[in-house]
């Protein structure tokens, strides 16, 4: 019998807002398509993830906040996120492989593999099911703060979001430690920027 494997991959460690979201998932069985998120389109993804959800034998997401983010920076905070979706499966295994060159601390054997949202087919489900679930928290996010423009961007560093936080000023949901948003608050401190 081949060994049952869970596989972890965050999304969101490179946006100005919102949570950095990590998934944890066991297969049943391969399904045909799967890849490194960022390389399938929105369509493409949809169609997947209710493939996944359908033959996974146990799998978890799990958003965390900008505050944690915030307290004990992004790498720490994706670290901790993969332990906590590991956290909620609840189906046995015998290994942990995470998408990446850093592995978080766990009880269980696991491996860190980079670029493994490409290479394994359990990190691409986690890509993907990580992917959409932050994808559809910022769109919800973008109805509270329309301002921002978060349902097209996702909380990346685009040229609009940047011209928007420069008018509007970051809200609680940017991470105010990222170098952009930083600086932005230094120029605002010192009266360099026109805040409305």
């Amino acid at each position: 019998m081949s060994p049952i494997i869970v596989g972890v991959d965050e999304a969101g460690r490179g946006p100005l807002a919102g949570p950095v979201t990590v998934a944890a998932v066991i297969l049943k069985k391969p399904i045909s398509g799967l890849d490194d998120s960022k390389k399938l389109s929105e369509k493409k993804r949809h169609i997947l993830e209710a493939q996944i959800i359908e033959n996974a034998l146990a799998f978890s997401v799990v958003h965390v906040s900008v505050e944690t983010i915030e307290e004990i920076n992004i790498l720490q905070a994706s670290l901790l996120g993969m332990q906590k979706a590991v956290q909620k499966i609840k189906h046995r295994y015998d290994e942990i492989l995470v998408d990446g060159n850093k592995c978080p601390e766990f009880k269980q054997p696991a491996r860190a593999i980079i670029g493994g949202d490409g290479k394994v087919a359990e990190i691409s489900a986690a890509s993907v099911l990580a992917k959409n679930a932050r994808d559809r928290l910022m769109v919800k996010l973008d109805k509270e703060y329309p301002q921002y423009g978060f349902a097209q961007h996702k909380g990346y560093g685009t040229k609009f979001h940047m011209q928007q936080l420069q008018k509007h000023g970051p809200c609680q949901h940017h991470r105010k430690t990222f170098a952009p948003i930083q600086q932005l608050l230094q120029l605002e401190m010192f009266g360099h920027t026109n805040i409305l």
